[in-house]
């Protein structure tokens, strides 16, 4: 089929690649004229595991193209999927601004039948109203539908979650958009969920938000593990075995972030408060991971006396790993506070120096100071203290030994657990983690044969 795609961010880009790679004839749609000549180019606008090679492998089969002309795109297109941004705005709503540029350019632009595909995130009855714009300024007498199709993608992992997705979910109304999206899905060989519009809206945001009160509920139970004395991943592995559970989104730590959870929750619980209906459970993972996120900055506050003057080891800036995304990354919640007090900081990491530079650039910054090193050992070496934000697989393969040795004191708060408590100890290293208690010496022979990774 032919498809146009307008957004080539996390969502427009990997949707499109990916159509592309199964074998439908696409066209990408981006305002930004140098953004175009790169990804023609080969280069990625996003830092995303194996898309690269995937644009570059589509392009030189000349199934792949990008443009900024949208008229030529969707004028006879088959199928429009629309993956614009749908920031938050400062009350939790989504902004719908982008989807409403797209959906009048479509509009006026196409000629022929063709369903429009919304792959944003949008609040439930949104489609509704799209469909309607589009109809309120169409200008050839066409047919136009609009069908729900949200993503279920995750950062770091966006193309094998889109090739190898659990199952594809559809909110259409009527059967010949329903058939047309079994049509383009077809070649992916994947379960379809085939829903009503407002009902898929529904899947995107409950399926997201479930994901987030289950993080923010293992946090909460981890706060309460340090003051009874319990371990917490003793505790998620032992709830891990639960079927009704899952062993997955159990690992304690310092919140979540990215893209999703943090919209998707404010946006839930705003779409609920402005029909009259409170969200409580919702609102309560709201409120826990925003406390959450400074919670070792708190613990080293209440270990340290000052900031000022000591240098300050920062491992891992953006809000996961396998991305080079700073949004809602509780780097940017803990730096500001680390420079206000006079930290001289020395961050790494691989990937997202450059996006988080633009925020805070190297040099003085109010009190203290921030430089980026491009190995871990440069930060550390001479450091009073060390902070770990995102569990980078460079951090993960660092011994505890390594603390000892390049550390002037090596004070360690580990916000996503990432060593063994008994290790970090026996290296000589004063460690601090998330819902965990020093071990004993009995418990540290006990807990070297026990492997604390699970997924």
């Amino acid at each position: 089929m032919k498809i146009a795609v307008a957004g080539t961010g996390y969502v427009g880009l990997v949707a499109g690649v990916c159509l592309a790679e199964v074998g439908h004839q696409v066209t990408c749609v981006d305002i930004d004229e140098t953004k175009v000549k790169l990804m023609e180019a080969g280069v990625s606008p996003v830092y995303e595991a194996g898309l690269e090679e995937m644009m570059q492998k589509n392009y030189n089969a000349g199934r792949l193209a990008y443009t900024t002309d949208y008229k030529a795109a969707y004028r006879n297109a088959d199928a429009i999927f629309i993956g614009v941004g749908t920031p938050e705005q400062p009350d939790g709503s989504a902004n719908l601004s982008y989807i409403a540029t797209v959906a009048k350019q479509i509009a006026e632009s196409v000629e022929s039948d063709c369903l429009v595909v919304v792959k944003s995130t949008v609040p439930v009855g949104t489609n509704d109203k799209v469909e309607q714009f589009i109809r309120d300024f169409l200008v050839n007498d066409v047919r136009v539908e609009v069908a729900s199709n949200p993503e279920f993608l995750s950062q770091g992992s966006a193309v094998q979650d889109t090739l190898h997705a659990e199952r594809i979910i559809i909110g259409v109304e009527s059967k010949w958009a329903e058939e047309m999206l079994k049509q383009i899905y077809q070649p992916f060989q994947l379960p379809i969920v085939s829903v009503n519009r407002r009902s898929a809206e529904m899947i995107k945001y409950a399926a997201n938000n479930f994901l987030a009160l289950k993080i923010s509920y293992m946090n909460d139970i981890a706060n309460l593990c340090e003051l009874v004395g319990a371990d917490i991943q003793d505790v998620a592995r032992g709830m891990s075995y639960d079927e009704r559970i899952g062993g997955k989104f159990l690992n304690a730590g310092i919140g979540y972030g990215g893209s999703c959870f943090p919209k998707d929750t404010k946006a839930l619980e705003y779409i609920a408060r402005q029909k009259g209906y409170e969200l409580k459970t919702v609102k309560a993972a709201i409120d826990v991971n925003k406390e959450q996120k400074t919670i070792l900055y708190k613990k080293a506050s209440q270990r340290l006396i000052t900031f000022n003057g000591l240098k300050v080891a920062v491992l891992g800036l953006t809000f996961k790993p396998g991305t080079d995304d700073l949004r809602e990354a509780a780097s940017l919640e803990n730096v500001p506070l680390l420079l206000a007090q006079g930290a001289d900081i020395y961050a790494y990491d691989p990937v997202g120096v450059d996006n988080f530079a633009k925020v805070h650039p190297e040099g003085k910054n109010g009190r203290g100071s921030i430089t980026y090193v491009d190995h871990i050992e440069h930060a550390l070496e001479g450091a009073n203290v060390c902070f770990i934000f995102t569990e980078w697989g460079e951090v993960k393969a660092l011994l505890p030994e390594a603390y000892k040795k390049l550390m002037r004191t090596p004070l360690v708060f580990d916000g996503r657990n990432m060593y063994s408590v008994a290790q970090m100890q026996e290296a000589g290293v004063e460690y601090h983690s998330i819902g965990r208690k020093s071990a004993s010496k009995e418990r540290m022979k006990e807990s070297k044969n026990i492997d604390l990774q699970y997924s």
